[in-house]
């Protein structure tokens, strides 16, 4: 199955295509083109994490890692609320890469976009399946067959 992209209107497409430009920027390591796409005040929540707030406080949180770290995603899903095309809700895997320890784990985000700027990006994940990513990653890097392989876009 390909990842979902439900889009109904031409600013519905033009939100996710802002999400995904988010995603794919920090993927990429163009920390300039994300924040780019971030509103001044936007709010930024990991659940269960402290809550930041500003362009300026993502950057803070971001800069200093996204160079020592890497940072990947696959959208399993993607698309806008049927009653409001400013919110993007996504299912994705995403991936935190230290040198040869890459960490997988799942993640569902809620975005809103008020005038082509993310306004709230807020994530959420389940901690276990973080420690497992955790422990999976470092493991593989002595057994190869212990770590998740990748999502592909057949749906594995």
């Amino acid at each position: 199955m390909d990842p979902v992209t439900s889009t109904s209107s031409p600013q519905a497409t033009s939100s996710t295509v802002t999400v995904r430009g988010l995603l794919e920027s920090l993927q990429a390591g163009d920390l300039d083109q994300a924040l780019s796409l971030l509103d001044e005040q936007v709010v930024y929540s990991n659940v269960s994490l402290p809550t930041v707030h500003g362009r300026n406080g993502v950057e803070r949180l971001f800069r200093p890692t996204l160079g020592r770290m890497g940072f990947r995603v696959f959208f399993h899903a993607i698309g806008t609320d049927e009653a409001d095309s400013g919110v993007v809700l996504t299912e994705r895997t995403d991936a935190l890469v230290f040198g040869p320890v890459s960490i997988q784990f799942w993640v569902y985000g809620r975005f809103e976009i008020r005038d082509g700027f993310i306004t709230l990006w807020r994530d959420s994940f389940d901690w276990s399946d973080m420690l497992m990513g955790l422990f999976r990653g470092v493991a593989g890097v002595a057994l190869p067959f212990v770590r998740r392989s990748w999502p592909t876009s057949n749906g594995e």
